[in-house]
């Protein structure tokens, strides 16, 4: 390994990037509504990194200053092997170079892989679960079995994983569980947050415009319950925090198109093919897995790496307000990671 760099990575806005997020498959068990199309065309395997590859590339981003490591796919854990990657990453837990390891996903397999995450130092995960109806779950999900995905919550829990519940609000779909799944949450200790359906890939006939529920109206729903109180908390992340004074939670608010979030953005993204996209909401990417493969050594890879943050937008172009899909990137979620 080379000596750490000492320059942290600084896009052309003077922002940090100190977040990444590593698609380590494209593939998943479920085919969600709003993600995927129910026959999808998967990747060859031949094109996926390695682990060992995934290993070397999130290590030369710690290297550059990266301190939170969040592991999507698709769904991460049907990748195979996918925990010999964990085990490995804990190494840079535990020289405290990183400061967070931690990962989304649908659940599915949770049950039998929560205590080995807890071990390897995942601390806290995001379960998305966008409805507590069993009906409704095998509906939205297609391929989804509810029962086991609570399951794997309650594994996590049990294994002592901090969970944070992730609802896509679907117009026509949720609308009259915004107060269910607060109250389950708050019973159960998780937080939960909303988030506005993204303009991502062909779904194969799926409505996007039929689908979108703006955040603005959920907030002015829980608001006929609860006392909502805004808070100053930022992570750097899109969700904005309020807490529900009745109970005392915290709720988050990611408003891609309702509000745009761009401005203190301090995240990449990585896929599961060495494609860096600088912006979830840009097609401009860097192919690192070119340099990950020339032979050279990882200054090769760090000078690719800079190069990429060099370009990162100052935000995405992600518009509804036109009744119309403006902005729309042509690949799906599950390619650039959740």
């Amino acid at each position: 390994m080379n000596a750490p760099s000492v320059q942290p990575l600084i896009d052309p806005f003077a922002r940090a990037i100190s977040y990444l997020r590593v698609s380590v498959t494209d593939r998943c068990d479920f085919r969600c509504v709003y993600c995927m199309a129910e026959q999808m065309t998967f990747l060859p395997k031949a094109e996926l990194l390695t682990l060992e590859e995934l290993d070397r590339l999130c290590s030369a981003f710690v290297r550059l200053g990266v301190q939170k490591l969040r592991i999507t796919g698709g769904e991460p854990l049907v990748r195979k092997g996918i925990m010999q990657f964990f085990r490995a990453m804990r190494r840079h837990l535990d020289t405290g170079a990183l400061r967070e390891l931690t990962l989304t996903t649908n659940g599915s397999q949770l049950a039998r892989h929560a205590e080995e995450l807890a071990a390897c130092g995942v601390r806290r995960i995001n379960v998305s679960l966008d409805t507590l109806d069993p009906d409704r779950f095998a509906r939205v999900t297609r391929w989804g079995r509810l029962p086991q995905v609570m399951e794997g919550i309650a594994a996590a829990k049990a294994a002592g994983m901090k969970i944070k519940i992730n609802t896509v609000a679907l117009k026509g779909f949720n609308e009259d569980e915004v107060f269910t799944l607060a109250e389950w949450c708050a019973a159960e200790g998780h937080t939960l947050t909303f988030i506005e359906v993204m303009p991502m890939g062909d779904l194969g006939g799926e409505d996007r415009i039929g689908q979108y529920w703006s955040l603005r109206d959920v907030r002015a729903r829980l608001a006929e319950r609860y006392t909502l109180t805004d808070l100053d908390e930022r992570t750097g992340g899109p969700a904005r925090y309020v807490r529900l004074e009745e109970t005392g939670q915290k709720l988050g608010f990611i408003t891609p198109l309702s509000h745009n979030f761009c401005e203190s953005c301090n995240r990449v993204r990585l896929t599961c093919t060495g494609e860096l996209f600088m912006c979830l909401g840009q097609e401009d990417k860097a192919d690192l897995r070119a340099a990950l493969r020339s032979g050279g050594d990882d200054s090769a890879l760090e000078q690719a790496i800079r190069g990429a943050i060099a370009r990162k937008p100052k935000g995405h172009d992600f518009d509804y307000s036109r009744q119309k899909v403006e902005g729309q990137v042509s690949r799906h979620m599950s390619h650039t990671g959740g």
